[in-house]
């Protein structure tokens, strides 16, 4: 009883585990802290944006100096006129003054109106086409000579005959997009069906596949690839190719809306247009990478 007395209280007692876990307790990092991912600094973010953005930013200076140094001496608008007159222009892209008379923005829409529909046409036709050509080794020797032969002929050569059997300028322009646009899709989907390995061709013959089944199991997942690389070509190609034949079909679209500031020698619109033209390319072409990057292999995106 009197040994009790003089014993202390039970927290004095020296606990050598509790010590010894003591500091570690203390070293842990909060939760948050340890799932926050390192940040970059700011000085290499920075550095990396500008590699990225350097190169294009240098590209778009050389072209105004050029540009400058052209129009001193050859009655062409420097970059600041033309810059000028595009703020007008833009200003009211959609005015109507009546059929001849539109704003760029009517002129675009106009051209794009007609690139999608000759460039559908082309694809309801050239894609299934290119499959059976690459399919069947018969249409393959049958259609190359006749690919052969008219691939190469200029888009505008093709005009007049639309022109002749449509008996409009809308058909025949439709009809000059249709006929430049399927070469690209036939051949590249055709190319992607040949190159189907024969290893799948032989386990479907083992399967006794039916020709539907191979074309959408087998055939479409690997020519998807080729496929839309020949979109890519024939969209470009369509948009190169609307802009000619409305110059010389007349009525509303960008290509004439170009010719008819050239009647009025109106050459800083002319400029703006090019730029137009060019920006609409480069965002359809954006557009399409796009697409096939999330279908496609890597090397798609370069």
């Amino acid at each position: 009883m009197v040994s009790a007395v003089f014993h202390g209280p039970a927290t004095d007692t020296v606990d050598p585990g509790a010590h010894a876990n003591a500091p570690r307790i203390r070293q842990h990092a909060p939760p948050d802290e340890r799932a926050a991912p390192p940040r970059m600094p700011l000085a290499r973010r920075l550095g990396s944006w500008a590699q990225r953005a350097l190169p294009p930013v240098l590209g778009l200076m050389l072209l105004v100096m050029l540009w400058s140094i052209v129009a001193r001496g050859d009655g062409i608008p420097g970059p600041l006129a033309t810059w000028q007159q595009a703020q007008e222009v833009f200003s009211d892209p959609f005015y109507r003054n009546g059929p001849n008379d539109q704003g760029v923005g009517w002129n675009v829409l106009a051209s794009l109106q007609r690139v999608c529909i000759g460039f559908g046409l082309a694809a309801l036709v050239g894609i299934p086409l290119g499959f059976v050509i690459g399919r069947f080794d018969f249409l393959s020797r049958m259609f190359n000579p006749l690919i052969s032969l008219l691939r190469p002929v200029s888009p505008l050569a093709w005009l007049p005959i639309g022109l002749l059997v449509f008996k409009g300028a809308d058909p025949a322009a439709i009809w000059t997009i249709f006929i430049c646009s399927i070469w690209p899709m036939v051949i590249n989907t055709a190319t992607g069906v040949q190159r189907v390995p024969q290893d799948y061709m032989n386990v479907a013959r083992v399967l006794n596949l039916s020709e539907w089944k191979i074309a959408t199991t087998i055939l479409f997942p690997s020519v998807l690839p080729y496929m839309l690389t020949g979109v890519r070509l024939a969209v470009g190609t369509a948009w190169l190719v609307i802009v000619a034949a409305e110059m010389l079909t007349g009525g509303v679209g960008i290509g004439f809306w170009v010719w008819d500031e050239w009647n009025n020698l109106n050459v800083a619109n002319i400029i703006i247009a090019i730029f137009v033209i060019g920006i609409v390319g480069l965002v359809l072409e954006l557009a399409l990478v796009k697409l096939a990057s999330a279908f496609t292999f890597e090397e798609v995106k370069t």
